[in-house]
């Protein structure tokens, strides 16, 4: 590491981070990797990068591609060197976004030494490699006490460059212990029949591990003599790590992650990019491919400043009512800017429409005082109305496009209702990850929506709907709105929160492979 600056001192001279992405699952991407991404003016990323942990960079952070599989190289080696050396050389914080470890067959030591001549501040910031994430993900551990106490790990992709071979494939046959090769299955006949005639027996247990950790992941199995031909024959592609060993036999009792309910379904997720994370991370935890596709994002609303007096007089309402966690982030947003004390918001109480609203209110170190049983709108206004609410002054938090049932209702009820515009959805434009041109691929198998907003501004884009595509709905309200479209709803939760959709879904396709 050649750091010897502050994180500030280094955004005024330019710095460049070498990070290392993980082996795929957004999940275990480092601390430290997503502190360097929220600091990020530029990010450098490659092809096994997955593109969800972009979203821990800002939103107008410039993201270039620098992909390279085989011999196809969006941005030729030299070329990088010197685009990562000018974008720092400029004052900007660059992070340089690496699959896996920067420093494990990632050419991450031969950037670090341009920086280094350049005279360019940097630092290493190391990932999980595949060479161990990719075999634990298949329940293959690559040391175990009755098996080996060795690891090899090299490559089958040397620098074609070279006029010899660093790599001795036939010594490593003859060694002890597992050994992992990395960026080797194009090579993988003429390294199988180097490890055999250097002494490694044909009948070596062999696994091959493609897109490792994520919900695409496949595992194929087989022996040394025969691991090739089964590859060809099921056309297995890079991607893979490649393990051979006898802790290959461990898989039969190890594979944890290949078993969960969802493993291999790719689920697109319609949720803003701020407001996707949570969603995600639990059909990931159940073994889904997660494409976060949003279909909206979220606005100051239009007349801020009469947001921002409501606010300013929300102590003197008996009742403040929170729709969404986006308005409650809004109001408290504007809240701390005009206030230092959280006691200036009066003695309010305050009513929510569901869980997740409530868990955001909660985040303010503030309690609720009343939340539906159903968590919907017309729940909500009932809740209210088994009390009198004649002439009790209300503050109602919401989006610009939302349903009237709750203002209606109070007033009818004659209380004395304010709206509080806290923000606007608008339709999603940009497509920063791809996921609108994946989704034309048609290979999504489900699609989630999580609002009415989210199902008006997808049908907007006027994507393909595959015949096969299953759409789950986060409650009866989005359910309207999608039928009324034209749409069949194959799943709804029962409660109308994130773990009850997730909840849904895990059921629909555990039931599935029950019939």
């Amino acid at each position: 590491m050649r750091l010897n600056m502050s994180d500030s001192e280094n955004k005024q001279k330019g710095v460049c981070y070498l990070v290392g992405a993980g082996p795929g699952d957004p999940g275990l991407l480092t601390l430290r990797a997503k502190q360097c991404l929220e600091m990020a003016d530029v990010v450098v990323y490659d092809y096994l990068c997955n593109v969800d942990i972009l979203n821990h960079a800002p939103a107008n952070s410039e993201k270039i591609y620098a992909g390279k599989k085989a011999a196809d190289h969006a941005i030729p080696q030299d070329q990088l060197n010197d685009l990562l050396v000018k974008l720092s050389l400029e004052g900007k914080t660059v992070v340089r976004l690496k699959g896996g470890d920067p420093f494990v067959f990632g050419r991450g030591g031969e950037e670090a030494q341009e920086l280094h001549e350049s005279g360019v501040p940097f630092e290493i910031v190391p990932g999980i490699s595949s060479a161990v994430a990719g075999p634990a993900y298949a329940g293959i551990p690559v040391t175990h006490r009755d098996h080996c106490s060795q690891l090899t790990i090299f490559t089958g992709h040397e620098d074609p460059t070279k006029e010899d071979a660093a790599v001795d494939y036939s010594k490593i046959g003859d060694s002890d212990g597992t050994k992992v090769m990395l960026m080797g299955v194009g090579q993988l006949a003429r390294v199988t029949q180097m490890m055999i005639a250097g002494g490694a027996a044909p009948d070596t247990p062999v696994a091959l591990i493609r897109w490792a950790t994520t919900g695409r992941q496949q595992t194929l199995v087989g022996e040394l003599g025969d691991i090739s031909s089964r590859s060809e024959k099921v056309g297995f592609k890079a991607p893979a790590v490649a393990v051979f060993g006898q802790v290959v036999k461990l898989r039969e009792t190890l594979n944890w992650f290949e078993n969960r309910p969802l493993f291999g379904k790719q689920i697109v997720v319609t949720r803003t990019r701020s407001q996707a994370g949570e969603l995600s991370a639990r059909l990931r935890c159940l073994g889904a491919d997660v494409d976060e596709m949003p279909t909206i994002r979220i606005e100051p609303p239009e007349n801020i400043k009469e947001f921002a007096q409501l606010v300013q007089d929300a102590h003197k309402y008996s009742w403040i009512i929170f729709t969404s966690p986006n308005g409650v982030d809004a109001f408290f947003d504007m809240f701390f800017k005009l206030y230092k004390d959280a006691r200036s918001i009066g003695g309010a109480k305050i009513a929510v429409i569901g869980p997740g609203t409530q868990k955001r209110v909660q985040h303010y170190h503030l309690s609720v005082d009343l939340i539906p049983d159903e968590y919907v709108a017309e729940s909500l206004l009932k809740k209210l109305m088994d009390g009198s609410v004649e002439n009790e002054t209300i503050l109602l938090v919401r989006p610009s496009s939302a349903r009237d049932v709750i203002s209606d209702g109070l007033t009818e009820a004659d209380a004395i209702v304010d709206e509080a515009i806290a923000y606007q959805t608008v339709s999603e434009s940009e497509d920063p990850t791809g996921a609108v041109e994946r989704f034309r691929a048609g290979n999504t198998d489900l699609i989630t929506f999580t609002s009415s907003s989210t199902v008006e501004s997808f049908l907007d884009m006027d994507l393909p709907i595959p015949e096969h595509l299953i759409i789950a709905s986060i409650g009866p309200i989005t359910s309207e709105t999608l039928q009324s479209a034209g749409l069949q709803v194959d799943i709804e939760a029962k409660e109308s929160n994130i773990p009850g959709l997730v909840s849904a879904i895990e059921d629909y396709f555990v039931e599935l492979a029950e019939e």
